[in-house]
């Protein structure tokens, strides 16, 4: 019988180990898998890649892998902001490299990597710091720079809903990067408001199917 429920969030990030590269969904701290970052700030883990849209900010989510070290390198596009103090100390004391990122880059770089593709050639940044040692070239006469596909050992995400197969359900805005994190990853876990019965999600309402998904986690509100 496929049941991919897990019975905490400590036991849902167990397998991570240090080095890995790591997805982490949301958009500010909309649809971020708080507990999941939690728990996998606690983890012995270090040297960790961290790919996501910011770096999280105050005491909680993110915030807290760059506050307990876990993180040498973060793949981002606005990891810069009021409250990330964690992730500002971090760089300026070099413990963590940055690549800066355009949002959309990133989110079709993620898609990429989901579709089994290489890479492609975008007008975004070219002629900018951004792309600079980058494959460029001109199409229609436009400049276009060549961007890589990004895949990952892990990703983590958050959902409104989950059933046992792991399809998921997303509230919103809460959708943004999960769904192509979950695709782009070897290995998906995610992070839900509530498990529900087979069938209860409608196949027209599986926002990520279940064949992404690894491991889901119940975290009521």
């Amino acid at each position: 019988m496929i049941d991919k429920r897990c019975s905490s969030v400590e036991a849902a990030v167990a397998g991570i180990q240090s080095n890995s590269t790591v997805l982490i969904g949301g958009f500010g701290d909309i649809g971020v898998p708080l507990r999941l970052c939690a728990a996998l700030a606690e983890c012995d883990v270090h040297g960790l890649t961290i790919v996501s849209n910011n770096a999280g900010t105050g005491e909680n989510g993110l915030s807290l892998l760059f506050k307990h070290g876990r993180v040498s390198r973060l793949i981002a596009s606005f990891p810069s902001q009021a409250g990330a103090d964690h992730f500002l100390r971090a760089w300026r004391d070099g413990e963590v490299e940055v690549e800066l990122t355009p949002q959309g880059t990133l989110a079709e770089r993620l898609r990429a990597g989901g579709a089994g593709l290489g890479g492609f050639f975008t007008p975004t940044g070219f002629d900018t710091e951004l792309t600079q040692d980058k494959e460029t070239r001109f199409i229609d006469g436009v400049g276009h720079v060549y961007e890589t596909a990004l895949k990952a050992d892990f990703a983590l995400v958050k959902a409104q809903r989950a059933d046992r197969f792991g399809n998921l359900r997303y509230r919103l805005a809460s959708r943004n990067f999960n769904p192509l994190m979950a695709m782009a990853a070897r290995y998906t876990i995610a992070e839900v408001g509530q498990i529900v019965e087979l069938g209860t999600i409608e196949p027209d309402d599986v926002h990520t199917p279940g064949v992404y998904v690894d491991r889901v986690v119940e975290c009521a509100a």
